[in-house]
């Protein structure tokens, strides 16, 4: 994975202020059991072996996945025999990254291993990574030019998918999940192709808003998401303190994520940055999902507020941008505003979606549309 994290991005905080969920830690107790559909684990990025083996000894008793996250050893087919017949052995599912055309390098390798060997822990792909997030700050543009925001949107999820599908990893024989993190249009990125979406977890954005617009997306789409936590800082220690994170942990599983993980590398991708207080958060969120079964905050006790179709902004500030085509406008920070005053009054209760011609049901108890038009299932 490769987190190229801008030292001046503004936060989420100048549009929402919302309040900060704080959980303690627990006193530590032998469970015996563990929701069986729900992922946590690491995501790694650098390409240190020994380190990695490592983190996985440390962490396996308390995760069952694990993602390959480095092209260091997704790209050598040595390297990633013995990291993932490592990983299988300490019973841990995994997933592969990969930014190219992966069967075309390595299938030949390793495909065998894949299946006889490995494939009922293998989950899939991560495929690229922060491909909205990228779009809207510039830095690989899909959409340059647009007559308007559903044109721009339409062009974003074909020419994605358009990719997607040439790398191989939408529509082939083996059907193998595809997954992804990102920081922005999530609905466009299900919408393109991706199976999971993992939103970021970083700096000082309002988790709330990244888990209401992944989560509304994955549920009208009928598609998986997660959370991954990323940096906090661009410079050492890079992640947040052990109690920070143990706090995240807890938000992201009580908001029904069911894929949660911990980005693991420094800035020249070549060493780890969990340090003990990381390890031992880690432990003890892993009790704690055992001491408190989840109980799923059921779509229909959910209310959802609905964006313009095609309406790709950042939600990160009041000069964010719009599909990095667009200013913000007066109409952004209309929606802004009563959009914080909603996810204030409603918390984890609210999903964000698109007016995407998604046909209004009964899958939320309550749409509250951008220009004031609300239409209640109770």
């Amino acid at each position: 994975m490769n987190h190229k994290f801008f030292k001046n991005f503004l936060t989420f905080s100048l549009i929402l202020n919302l309040p900060i969920l704080f959980f303690g830690f627990f006193t530590p107790v032998t469970f015996e059991s563990y929701d069986p559909d729900f992922y946590f684990g690491i995501s790694v990025a650098h390409a240190n072996l020994s380190t990695i083996k490592e983190t996985i000894d440390k962490t396996s008793p308390y995760t069952n996945v694990f993602v390959i996250g480095s092209t260091g050893i997704t790209y050598d087919s040595e390297k990633l025999n013995e990291t993932c017949q490592y990983i299988y052995d300490k019973e841990l599912d995994f997933i592969i990254y990969t930014e190219k055309e992966y069967y075309s390098q390595l299938q030949n390798q390793w495909e065998e291993n894949l299946k006889n060997r490995w494939n009922n822990h293998f989950l899939g792909y991560y495929v690229a990574d922060e491909p909205g997030g990228k779009q809207l700050d510039r830095s690989v543009m899909l959409v340059r030019e647009a007559e308007n925001f559903t044109d721009a949107a339409q062009q974003y999820e074909n020419t994605f998918n358009m990719i997607l599908r040439w790398l191989n990893y939408t529509d082939n024989p083996s059907d193998t999940p595809i997954f992804t993190s990102d920081y922005a249009l999530y609905w466009f990125d299900y919408k393109a192709g991706y199976d999971t979406v993992f939103a970021e977890f970083g700096w000082n954005y309002s988790r709330q808003l990244n888990i209401a617009l992944n989560r509304g997306a994955a549920t009208i789409q009928n598609k998986d998401w997660g959370i991954i936590i990323t940096w906090t800082y661009n410079n050492p220690p890079y992640l947040e303190s052990g109690p920070e994170l143990y706090n995240d942990l807890v938000l992201a599983y009580e908001n029904g994520a069911k894929y949660i993980l911990i980005f693991d590398s420094n800035e020249d991708y070549t060493e780890s940055t969990l340090k003990a207080e990381h390890f031992e958060a880690i432990e003890q969120f892993w009790k704690y999902t055992q001491d408190n079964p989840r109980t799923y905050n059921q779509t229909e006790k959910r209310v959802a507020f609905v964006l313009p179709e095609g309406f790709g902004y950042g939600f990160r500030g009041p000069q964010d941008k719009i599909w990095g085509l667009w200013e913000a406008d007066a109409l952004s920070l209309e929606i802004s505003y009563h959009l914080g005053t909603f996810l204030n009054e409603y918390g984890s209760k609210m999903d964000i979606i698109y007016d995407d011609e998604q046909k209004i049901d009964e899958t939320y108890s309550q749409y509250i549309f951008w220009n004031g038009t609300i239409i209640s299932n109770q």
